[in-house]
C-alpha cells in the first residue's frame, strides 16, 4: 500500500516526517529574528518585505466584485518575508522559451519543485515534501504524491495570498504594466514594464501568477499570519494573482483570486507564471470553508484512488477524535477530493465507531482504561452532526456496532471502562447491548458480567477485553489469555475467523513469539479464536502503534495510529494483517480512537477480470475540473445508453446552454463538458456514441467559431491522457461486442462530485444563476485568427467527416451555435476569445453549407436573449437554457 495526496497538503512536518505547528517567537527575539531573516540572503533575485506587524487588506466589499473576492478580510503579518523580483524566468526554470521571458505553462506543482530545487541549491531545507511525481508527456508536473507543505522553514516557497496583494500593494499599477491594451496579447521580458518603489515588477499583468493557497472564501474578521484555506474544496480551487497581458489594466484587480475558470493544481496556461517568496511564517493560520480559523491542520495522506486500489471501493470513511480539540473528525472518501470534516460540538468524544451501513457514528465520553463516569451517543456522520441521540443509562463505555444473526442492528456497550486487571472491579462492570433503528436507542439488554469491550462476534460465543490483561469470554466461560501478561487495545475481528489484535508492553511471551525484544506497542500480535498466537506487525521505526482496531468490511485490514518518540499519535494507518503492507491515511498533531468502515457490498460486487484502478475511472485528479464534468456525463452515457434519442456534444456553453428537462420531444443526453472542443467531440461521438446509442435521432454538435483555431493539445490530450477509463475502454475496443459484467457498477462506483460543493452549478442539472451578460471583453488578439491556418482546415474538415457520418447512420445533425453577449456585436470581435467578426461570419456560412440542421441563437449579436438569460459574457443561466432547451425541442418536433 501507499500513501497519497492529490492536492496539496496543509500542515508543517516534524523532523520525524509528521505533522506538527511551531509557536510564535517572543517579543524579545523578533528584532534578532528580522535581522538574521535580512541579512543572511542573496538580495540578487529577492527583495525584503517588513511586513511585521503590519495588516493588509485582501478581497473586497464592492457588490461589483465577483462574489468570489468577497468579502474583504483584514489579515495582519507577525513576521518579514522576501518576495521575488519579477516571475520566475524561463532561463530560471531551464525552459526554452525566451531567457528573460516568464516562465509559463506551469503547473502548481511544476511550480514547487522548482522552489524546492532553488532551496536545496542554495543550502536550504525545502518548504515542501512529497513521496512520489507524475508528469505527463509535455513534461509538466500534474502529481505530488504525499505532498505537505511546511510554512515554518525558511526555504524557498510560493508567496501566499497575503503576501503577494501586500507585497503588490507598494505600487499597484496595472496601466503601466503589460496589459491587452499595449501587450499585443503576448508576455514581454521581466521589468521591462513598470517597476516599484522597492524595486518589484510585474506584479500587475504580464503573467498571471500562482500563489500558494488553497482558495477559501473570506471572513469579515481579521486573521493573523494566514496562509489559505485548509484545502481547496471539492475540486481542489486554488488562488491565482495579478492578471496578464490577456486582461485589460481596468479589469484587474489587488482582490481577484482568481481566471475565468476554475484553477486547480494541475491548471496551466500560457499567461500564467509564478514568482518565489522565502523565508519562515512562525504561526500560520488556516482558514475552513465555514471561516474559522486553524492552527493546527489534519493532513490527508491517502486519497479516493487509494482506497478504490487497495480497497476495491473508495466507499471509505474514518472517524476519529482530534485530540487537540476534543471533537469528532472525519473523511469521507466516496467524493473526489475528501477533506476533514470536524464536526462542531462540546460534547468530548472517545472511541467512536461507525455504524454497518457507513451513516452513524457510535461514541462514548469516556476512555479505555479508565474508570467513572461516561455517556454514549450516536449521531449522523454529516458535518453538522445531526440526529444526535443520548443512550439513557448511568453510565456506558466503548460503544461497537454488531449485527446480530437476525439481521438486528445493535450497539455493545459496558458499565464501566476502567482497568481489568482486578478480576473483582472487572466482575463489578458488565456488558450489554440495545438495539438501534431509525434513529433511536431501543431498550438495553444485559448480555453478561464483566466488561468485555473488545468486542463480541456476531454468534456471541466469543467476547474480549483489553485494559492491562486480555480476558476473553469463550461459549459462556471466562478465561485468561496471553499467559496473563499486560496487554491492551484489544479489537475482535468482523468475519468469522474470530481473531483478536491487541498491543503488549514487550513482555515475556510476546518477545519469545516474534524472536527478537521490542518496544512497548511496537507490535501489534494476533491471536486466533482460542488465544493462540498467529502472527504479528511491527510499526516502522521511529514509531510504535495505539489504537489498533479492525476495519469494518475489510477482514485483512486493520487501523492504527502511529505514535512517534514523543508520544504524539501522528498519523492513522491502515495496514494488511497478514502482508504487513501500509497505507498512510492521516497526519496530524494527536489523532486519536481511528474507526474505519468500508463499503463491504462494494468490494463484493467488483468483477475480477476488470480492472478496478482503470474500469470505469474516468476522472483523476491529474485532470483539470472539466475531468469531472466529462465523468459525470460518462456515469449518465452508460446508464441511459439503451433509451436515448439525442445527444448534445460540445462544450460548456452547450453544457449549461441546453437541459433535458426543457426537452419534451426526445429522450436528450447532454455530454457537453468544459473545453469540450472538437477533438473531444470527435473522440466520443466515434467511440461512444455511434456504437452504443440504438435509439438516437439526432447529433446536436455545438459549433462555435472559436473552436476552429484549437488543436488536441489545448484540452483533449490532457483528458485523454489522464483518464485511464477512456484509455482502458480503448484498449478493450470501446467495448463495441458487449459491456461486460460490473462495468457500469464500476463507473457509478467511481470518484463522484459531492453534494454542497462550492460551485454556481450542481452536477445533477448542469444549469448555471443568473449573473448578467456584463462587460463584452476580449482575451486574445483577435488578428491571429486567420483562415488559411492548418488548424482551421483540419477542424473543418473533421466537423465535415462526423455528418458525413452520422448521415450515413440515418442520424440528422443538428449544428447549435449558442448565444453570446450582445454587446460583442459593436466591437470587432465575435467573443470573447477574440475571434473576428467577419472571419466568424465565413465559418458560420462553411458550416451552413453542410448537409445538417442549422440553429443560429447568436445571429452575430442579434438575438433575444436578455441580460437575465445569461451567467456571463458568453454562458447562459438557467432562464436562457429555458429559451434554448425549448427551441430546439421545436426543431426537433418539426422533423418527426
Amino acid at each position: 500500500m501507499k500513501g497519497v495526496l492529490v492536492f496539496l497538503l496543509f500542515a508543517a512536518f516534524a523532523v520525524l516526517g509528521a505533522c506538527s505547528n511551531s509557536a510564535s517567537a517572543s517579543g524579545e527575539r523578533e528584532g534578532a529574528a528580522r535581522k538574521s531573516l535580512l541579512d543572511s540572503f542573496d538580495l540578487a533575485s529577492m527583495v525584503p518585505v517588513y511586513a511585521l506587524g503590519e495588516s493588509v487588506t485582501l478581497g473586497t466589499d464592492d457588490s461589483n466584485a465577483l462574489a468570489h473576492a468577497r468579502p474583504a478580510m483584514q489579515v495582519s503579518f507577525d513576521y518579514d518575508y522576501f518576495i521575488g523580483k519579477h516571475e520566475v524566468t524561463c532561463a530560471e526554470m531551464g525552459k526554452d522559451c525566451g531567457d528573460s521571458l516568464p516562465a509559463v505553462n506551469v503547473t502548481y506543482y511544476d511550480a514547487v519543485l522548482y522552489a524546492n530545487r532553488r532551496s536545496v541549491a542554495e543550502g536550504f531545507d525545502t518548504a515542501y515534501t512529497y513521496t512520489g511525481t507524475t508528469f505527463d508527456n509535455e513534461g509538466s508536473c500534474v502529481n505530488l504524491e504525499g505532498l505537505v507543505f511546511l510554512p515554518t522553514v525558511s526555504a524557498y516557497r510560493l508567496p501566499t495570498e497575503a503576501e503577494w496583494v501586500y507585497a503588490a500593494s507598494g505600487g499597484w499599477k496595472p496601466d503601466s504594466g503589460w496589459n491587452a491594451d499595449n501587450s499585443d496579447y503576448r508576455a514581454h521580458e521581466v521589468c521591462s514594464a513598470f517597476i516599484d518603489g522597492n524595486g518589484v515588477c510585474d506584479m500587475a499583468g504580464n503573467v498571471m501568477e500562482w500563489v500558494n493557497d488553497w482558495y477559501v472564501p473570506f471572513r469579515m474578521e481579521p486573521v493573523a499570519d494566514y496562509v489559505g484555506g485548509i484545502d481547496g474544496g471539492v475540486l481542489g480551487e486554488r488562488v491565482v494573482k495579478g492578471g496578464s497581458y490577456r486582461n485589460s489594466a481596468a479589469s484587474m484587480h489587488l482582490y481577484s483570486r482568481g481566471d475565468i475558470y476554475t484553477v486547480t493544481s494541475v491548471s496551466k496556461a500560457e499567461y500564467v507564471g509564478f514568482r518565489l517568496a522565502f523565508g519562515p511564517i512562525r504561526s500560520p493560520m488556516w482558514l475552513n470553508r465555514d471561516g474559522q480559523q486553524k492552527s493546527i491542520i489534519v493532513s490527508i495522506l491517502a486519497n479516493s484512488m487509494d482506497m478504490r486500489h487497495e480497497l476495491g471501493t473508495n466507499k471509505v470513511k474514518i472517524a476519529f477524535r482530534d485530540d487537540e480539540t476534543g471533537k469528532l473528525a472525519f473523511v469521507d472518501y466516496s467524493g473526489d477530493n475528501p477533506r476533514v470534516v470536524e464536526i462542531d460540538d462540546s460534547i468530548e468524544v472517545y472511541h467512536p465507531d461507525i455504524s454497518p451501513d457507513g451513516n452513524r457514528v457510535a461514541f462514548c465520553t469516556g476512555l479505555e482504561g479508565v474508570s467513572g463516569k461516561s455517556s454514549v451517543y450516536v449521531r449522523t456522520l454529516d458535518s453538522i452532526g445531526s440526529g444526535l441521540v443520548k443512550l439513557d443509562v448511568e453510565n456506558a463505555a466503548i460503544p461497537r456496532w454488531r449485527v446480530l444473526e437476525s439481521g438486528d442492528t445493535v450497539v455493545v456497550f459496558v458499565t464501566d471502562a476502567g482497568n481489568n486487571k482486578d478480576e473483582s472491579a472487572f466482575r463489578q462492570a458488565s456488558t450489554w447491548q440495545v438495539r438501534f433503528s431509525d434513529g433511536k436507542f431501543g431498550e438495553p439488554e444485559k448480555l453478561f458480567d464483566g466488561a468485555y469491550h473488545g468486542g463480541i462476534s456476531r454468534d456471541g460465543k466469543l467476547a474480549v477485553s483489553g485494559a492491562r490483561l486480555l480476558r476473553a469470554r469463550v461459549s459462556g466461560h471466562d478465561t485468561l489469555w496471553y499467559n496473563g501478561e499486560q496487554a491492551c487495545n484489544a479489537s475482535l475481528s468482523h468475519d468469522k475467523s474470530k481473531r483478536t489484535l491487541f498491543l503488549d508492553f514487550a513482555g515475556t511471551t510476546g518477545r519469545k513469539f516474534v524472536g527478537e525484544d521490542y518496544a512497548t506497542h511496537e507490535v501489534i500480535l494476533y491471536a486466533d479464536s482460542t488465544g493462540t498466537l498467529e502472527r504479528f506487525t511491527k510499526a516502522p521505526a521511529p514509531y510504535t502503534f495505539d489504537h489498533t482496531e479492525w476495519i469494518y468490511g475489510a477482514d485483512s485490514l486493520v487501523v492504527a495510529t502511529q505514535v512517534d518518540v514523543d508520544g504524539a499519535h501522528r498519523k492513522v494507518v491502515a495496514l494488511n494483517a497478514f502482508t504487513g503492507d501500509v497505507l498512510e491515511m492521516l497526519c496530524g498533531e494527536e489523532l486519536w480512537h481511528p474507526a474505519v468502515w468500508v463499503n463491504a457490498y462494494d468490494r463484493a460486487v467488483v468483477n475480477p477480470d476488470l480492472d478496478i484502478d482503470s474500469a470505469g475511472v474516468y476522472f483523476t485528479p491529474q485532470m483539470e475540473f472539466y475531468g469531472l464534468e466529462l465523468r459525470v456525463k460518462m456515469e449518465y452515457f452508460w446508464k441511459s445508453r439503451d433509451s436515448v434519442t439525442a445527444v448534445v456534444l460540445g462544450s460548456s456553453r452547450a453544457m449549461f446552454g441546453v437541459n433535458a428537462s426543457y426537452v419534451q420531444s426526445e429522450n436528450l443526453l447532454n455530454m457537453a463538458f468544459s473545453s469540450g472542443d472538437i477533438f473531444g467531440m470527435e473522440f466520443l461521438t466515434e467511440h461512444y456514441v455511434f456504437s452504443h446509442l440504438p435509439k438516437l435521432r439526432f447529433l446536436v454538435l455545438e459549433f462555435s467559431p472559436d473552436f476552429m483555431w484549437v488543436t488536441e493539445n489545448s484540452s483533449w490530450n490532457s483528458i485523454y491522457e489522464n483518464s485511464p477509463g477512456l484509455r482502458y475502454d480503448e484498449s478493450h475496443g470501446f467495448w463495441v461486442d458487449s459491456l461486460p459484467k460490473g462495468f457500469e457498477t464500476l463507473v457509478e462506483k467511481s470518484y463522484k462530485a459531492r453534494p454542497g460543493q462550492m460551485l454556481p452549478y450542481s452536477f445533477d442539472e448542469f444549469l448555471l444563476p443568473s449573473g448578467g451578460w456584463g462587460e463584452p471583453s476580449v482575451s486574445n488578439d483577435s488578428t491571429l485568427f486567420r483562415l488559411d491556418l492548418p488548424a482551421v482546415v483540419n477542424n473543418m474538415a473533421t466537423l465535415e467527416k462526423l455528418v458525413g457520418e452520422a448521415r450515413a447512420r440515418g442520424i440528422e445533425v443538428v449544428l447549435l451555435v449558442t448565444p453570446q453577449n450582445p454587446r460583442y456585436a459593436k466591437t470587432g470581435a465575435y467573443g470573447v476569445y477574440g475571434v473576428r467578426r467577419s472571419v466568424a461570419q465565413e465559418l458560420l456560412e462553411r458550416a451552413k453549407a453542410l448537409d445538417v440542421l442549422f440553429l443560429d441563437e447568436n445571429k452575430m449579436g442579434n438575438h433575444d436573449y436578455k441580460s437575465s438569460m445569461a451567467f456571463n459574457t458568453d454562458h447562459l443561466g438557467r432562464e436562457g437554457a429555458k429559451q434554448l432547451s425549448e427551441r430546439l425541442d421545436s426543431l426537433f418536433k418539426t422533423l418527426e
